[in-house]
């Protein structure tokens, strides 16, 4: 559904070109403002047609209607745990079982077919545009951008915290700064080493809590690689409970215990800053409980 926003003038831009407002004020990218450009009825001016070189002034409402772009994947419905939603983003509170996008082993059952599902009980059809993107096994704070504006001003501007349930015990807090690279291009496992060359990766790590054998931490990322909290922490001896693929501590569980549970972002149409926070999924509390009453009995 194409999106339609209103923009008042200010008096910096009076006198200038509505190229000028819409680049520099409303942070619209180039691509952007060339595809309103070129839609019909895309940009108004005081609610008739403009061009991108006419002049403005202080008070103009600048109208610009955002068209919807690509194709929306196969609905397929399922529960989603949605923490807020307007009309430019959907913030949703992933579950570790569930996998990002359609791959060959996973079709018709991801977060991006559930989101087609629940935009599609709202006349939307919309592409799956998230902003980030979280490992299937990795739980918690997922921002879906609505359109191409909310996609492009979200774009790397997402601050995000996670916290994991690791072997071991830590204290205090610390950093990983080692470049991680993939073996093997065909599998998706990575490794990381000083010696051999890779994307610069550092991760940041601070306790919240020791138990026997086990220590719950808060991790925030400087660098956005795949894996990269997984193997980081698996490279200093601290792999993460559930994590087969870098560890072997509590792989029962089956998946990793690594949650996204805060994101802060600026709203890209309002401006305003957004905070989201996310619960733990039951299987990770469960297993806090666990290592919890026994450190309590050790």
């Amino acid at each position: 559904m194409p999106r339609e926003i209103n923009y008042t003038v200010t008096q910096d831009y009076d006198g200038k070109k509505v190229v000028n407002f819409l680049r520099e004020e409303c942070g619209l990218s180039a691509r952007i403002v060339r595809s309103i450009k070129f839609t019909p009825d895309g940009m108004k001016l005081n609610g008739e047609k403009t061009r991108t070189t006419d002049k403005i002034k202080c008070g103009d409402t600048i109208t610009i209607l955002i068209p919807d772009s690509g194709d929306a994947p196969e609905p397929m419905q399922a529960d989603l745990q949605i923490l807020y939603e307007d009309d430019d983003i959907l913030v949703i509170n992933k579950s570790p079982f569930m996998a990002m996008h359609p791959t060959h082993n996973h079709q018709g059952d991801t977060l991006a077919n559930a989101v087609a599902a629940y935009l599609d009980t709202k006349g939307i059809r919309s592409s799956f545009r998230s902003v980030g993107r979280l490992d299937k096994g990795t739980s918690g704070v997922v921002v879906c951008a609505l359109n191409s504006l909310a996609a492009c001003k979200l774009s790397g501007s997402i601050k995000k915290e996670y916290c994991a349930l690791i072997k071991g015990n830590l204290s205090g807090n610390g950093s990983v700064d080692v470049p991680i690279y993939r073996p093997d291009p065909m599998k998706t496992l990575r490794a990381c080493s000083y010696e051999i060359e890779g994307e610069a990766a550092l991760t940041h790590w601070t306790v919240e809590e020791e138990f026997s054998g086990a220590t719950l931490v808060r991790l925030n990322l400087e660098t956005g690689r795949t894996h990269q909290i997984r193997v980081h922490m698996s490279f200093i001896g601290h792999p993460l409970a559930g994590d087969d693929m870098y560890g072997d501590f509590m792989t029962e569980i089956g998946h990793q215990l690594l949650h996204c549970r805060k994101c802060i972002l600026t709203h890209p149409v309002t401006g305003e800053e957004m905070v989201f926070e996310a619960e733990l999924w039951d299987d990770f509390k469960n297993a806090v409980e666990t290592v919890k009453n026994l450190s309590a009995n050790a």
